[in-house]
């Protein structure tokens, strides 16, 4: 019979547990640049979107659809019978897909600002058709592991850590993102952009955890079952927040201040760890799992980042792959029943490690091959201009997660210009077609000119130019440069996108705009420099515009004009 109190109560669980996307979403999206959140967000859409049909699929009778030691059983569709005690079948297939989607959705942080959309909807279909429900299956499905005895509650090791190595494989295939390490391997700080949208996002999931953890009671019916749910209830609460504790004090004798980010991540690390064991340990435990959680997260985001040169902008890898296999370790340690703090001796601790060690080599093996074959066929990362200048523009169209700053409003009522590509990507070819349909401009100096000779070259350009262009105007022998970023959009309306299906009156694109005044170097050979590197034969490669200067004056020695621009004492 079924008990409508353990439904309604797993049924809760199973909506916050759905509810921790949002904050994943939300803490992805904060810690990473504003130009790819379009596309953190369509990512985290897109797990649970296909992770849901492809567990329904094959995933859950992989997963529960037998006894064997290694696998369940082929149950497309979820035809077969199966006893859930007091939940319907249904219950726990939806409670159970939430979790598969949560495991999925680790990997997008780390791998976040240089993946090809495209393959990573591949690995999130793949992960949930075969390499979550295969360890699930050892753990949860009556699998070999968990007739060893093998304890992981609600999901250190079967969620947490299956998705932190899955992100620890694929940051590695991906490598660093551009600009992350100088020529000699030193590690760049590449902030996010929104710590208020990342502490929103540890919030939502620092609430959803007690669904995640508190829920897998799968009931609440009995007074043993509201005994349970109330210690994983504190212990989920005591980890979370002792680690966030750990990790400000330790950042802040370490790096002289409390570091925000990383306290942030403090507290993922805690609720992490303690999922394992938070049934089986006290709180004198759980306050114990925090403080190693905090510690060790800190030392792991250093030695991925310095070490291992593997970059995590998220910080995934150690909060979820780390200290998920140190959490269920741990409950080898201080669980109360057979733990060896507690008298029980090695052979429960001996089964937790032979049980992380083994999925973990699972994931590693599988997730290997998943990711190298997608990026053979499909390709794991986009070209470098495309993660210069943004996922979200290059990958949906968006050109920012943000409208209200896009000004494209500035610009509406404009003339549409028809514009199209030269047809010819060779530089040399193009600048012959170029010559051949130009037309001579006559040109008559103001009756107050000055004469100097100097010049202001003011280059409108990609993003993606600027390394290039820097370097050939400095070899050119101009070193004295002004950078800024600006939006903009010539006569052709920038390219048309469309949001939700309807074509957008203005798309005003971000640029650089590079400023050099000349004098001894002719101008011409400024703009020709300039042209070669910019061109690409399509719509966007910039303009050169070119004005005569009247005087300079350096404030600090009152020179003008020639010895102005010269800094020799």
């Amino acid at each position: 019979m079924y008990s409508s109190v353990d439904v309604i109560w797993t049924l809760i669980g199973t909506a916050l547990v759905f509810f921790m996307q949002a904050g994943f979403a939300l803490c992805e999206a904060g810690m990473t640049r504003a130009k790819n959140t379009g596309n953190i967000i369509m990512k985290n859409l897109m797990d649970f979107c296909i992770g849901t049909p492809a567990y329904w699929f094959v995933g859950f009778g992989i997963m529960f659809g037998g006894s064997g030691a290694l696998i369940g059983g082929f149950d497309p569709f979820i035809r077969g019978t199966y006893d859930f005690g007091t939940l319907p079948t249904l219950c726990y297939v939806i409670f159970q897909t939430v979790f598969c989607a949560t495991a999925a959705t680790i990997v997008s942080g780390s791998m976040a600002e240089r993946t090809n959309f495209k393959a990573y909807c591949v690995y999130s279909g793949l992960i949930s058709l075969i390499v979550y429900p295969i360890s699930g299956h050892w753990i949860w499905g009556g699998g070999w592991l968990s007739s060893l005895g093998f304890h992981d509650f609600a999901g250190s090791t079967a969620v947490h850590m299956v998705g932190g190595v899955s992100a620890c494989i694929g940051a590695k295939i991906l490598g660093p993102r551009i600009g992350k390490y100088d020529k000699n391997g030193k590690a760049h700080a590449i902030p996010g952009h929104n710590l208020m949208a990342a502490a929103l996002g540890v919030f939502i999931l620092w609430f959803c955890w007690f669904g995640f953890n508190g829920a897998s009671t799968v009931a609440m019916s009995t007074d043993a079952d509201m005994i349970s749910a109330s210690r994983i209830f504190m212990n989920t609460n005591m980890s979370a927040a002792v680690a966030t504790c750990t990790v400000m004090i330790f950042t802040w004798l370490r790096y002289k201040k409390p570091d925000v980010s990383m306290s942030l991540n403090g507290s993922l690390a805690g609720l992490v760890a303690v999922t394992a064991g938070c049934d089986m340990v006290t709180t004198t435990g759980a306050f114990f799992i925090g403080l190693i959680a905090g510690i060790l997260l800190v030392l792991s985001v250093e030695f991925f980042d310095n070490v291992a040169k593997i970059d995590d902008p998220v910080g995934a890898i150690s909060v979820h792959g780390v200290c998920g296999a140190t959490g269920t370790l741990l409950t080898g340690l201080f669980a109360q029943d057979g733990g060896v703090f507690y008298g029980g001796g090695f052979h429960f601790f001996g089964v937790q490690v032979l049980g992380v060690v083994s999925v973990m080599l699972w994931v590693i093996v599988m997730m290997t091959i998943i990711f190298k074959v997608i990026d053979k066929f499909i390709g794991l990362r986009v070209p470098s201009e495309v993660e210069i200048e943004g996922l979200d523009y290059h990958e949906h169209g968006l050109i920012s997660a943000y409208a209200g700053f896009n000004l494209s409003e500035v610009s509406t009522g404009m003339e549409v210009n028809e514009n199209t590509d030269l047809g010819e990507s060779d530089y040399e070819k193009a600048s012959e077609k170029q010559k051949a349909v130009s037309v001579p401009v006559t040109t008559t100096r103001s009756a107050g000119g000055a004469g100097t000779g100097m010049y202001k070259v003011s280059i409108i350009a990609k993003y993606a130019k600027y390394e290039a262009l820097k370097s050939a105007l400095n070899e050119l022998g101009v070193t004295g440069m002004t950078v800024t970023q600006v939006m903009g959009c010539g006569i052709q309306k920038g390219i048309g996108e469309r949001y939700r299906g309807v074509e957008m009156d203005v798309t005003v694109l971000p640029k650089m705009k590079v400023e050099v005044i000349v004098g001894s170097i002719p101008v011409e050979k400024v703009i020709e420099t300039a042209k070669k590197v910019l061109y690409t034969g399509h719509i966007g490669d910039g303009k050169i515009f070119v004005y005569e200067v009247m005087k300079v004056v350096k404030v600090r020695t009152g020179e003008e004009d020639f010895q102005a621009l010269n800094d020799v004492e």
